[in-house]
């Protein structure tokens, strides 16, 4: 199971919010780089670079952290938050990141998303899902449609795409564990799929649950700045 360690960035500094409030934020570093350094020494090779300014503004705002990040370290970067165009997403790779996180533009715009795959390959692409009561959220969760989460996974995999997070919006930010049920219906039903738990990671324990119903990574970001899984502690994952 691969450890993805997540960076969230407002104003280009790192920070969590709870529940993707923007009201209910926390500032953890004012330097991401030296946290993806600090991920990187400890033999983590995954980075979840997430643009919140991005997220809101319904552009990618701030590349020049990915690019510092990429330029700085060896990790595979998926970076999110903003990618609605074309140029955003050239902007992104450009910038230096493995691959593109998309969501809400998967659920809004499908024809768009469906001939990004088809011309930058389905690998450029990592897909995120977040879900409320089994249906996707979108707009930062703002918003919660009537698509349920297997119609949405079955379409994407039917064009291709081989990785997916699914973060349960009830638990994220709240480290009071993951939503152990809804991803393993997700891995039941999905066996090919390369599947990434996220949200309400909130100690070791929740890491051995998720490996146990065969997460193959897991996305960790408030339970490592509160202090309750330390970067030791990932070392048996990273092996």
């Amino acid at each position: 199971m691969i450890i993805i360690p997540a960076i969230d960035i407002i104003d280009g500094k790192c920070v969590r919010l709870t529940q993707g409030d923007y009201a209910q934020k926390k500032v953890y570093n004012e330097n991401p780089l030296e946290i993806a350094k600090e991920f990187e020494a400890a033999g983590l090779k995954r980075l979840h670079l997430v643009d919140l300014d991005g997220a809101k503004a319904g552009a990618v705002q701030n590349w020049k952290v990915l690019e510092d990040i990429a330029a700085n370290t060896n990790l595979i970067i998926d970076f999110g938050g903003g990618i609605k165009k074309e140029e955003d997403l050239h902007i992104v790779f450009d910038a230096g990141a493995a691959m593109a996180t998309i969501g809400s533009l998967a659920v809004k715009n499908e024809d768009m998303f469906a001939e990004w795959i088809t011309r930058f390959g389905a690998e450029k692409f990592l897909l995120g899902a977040d879900v409320k009561d089994e249906k996707i959220a979108v707009g930062g969760w703002l918003e919660t449609t009537d698509v349920d989460i297997f119609s949405f996974i079955d379409k994407y995999v039917k064009y291709g795409i081989g990785q997916l997070f699914c973060t349960d919006v009830s638990k994220d930010g709240l480290l009071q564990g993951p939503s152990l049920d809804l991803y393993e219906k997700v891995i039941q039903r999905f066996p090919g799929l390369h599947f990434i738990a996220s949200g309400g990671v909130a100690g070791i324990d929740d890491l051995h649950a998720l490996h146990k119903i065969g997460c193959s990574g897991v996305i960790i970001g408030k339970a490592i700045y509160e202090g309750r899984i330390s970067l030791g502690e990932l070392k048996y994952f990273t092996h």
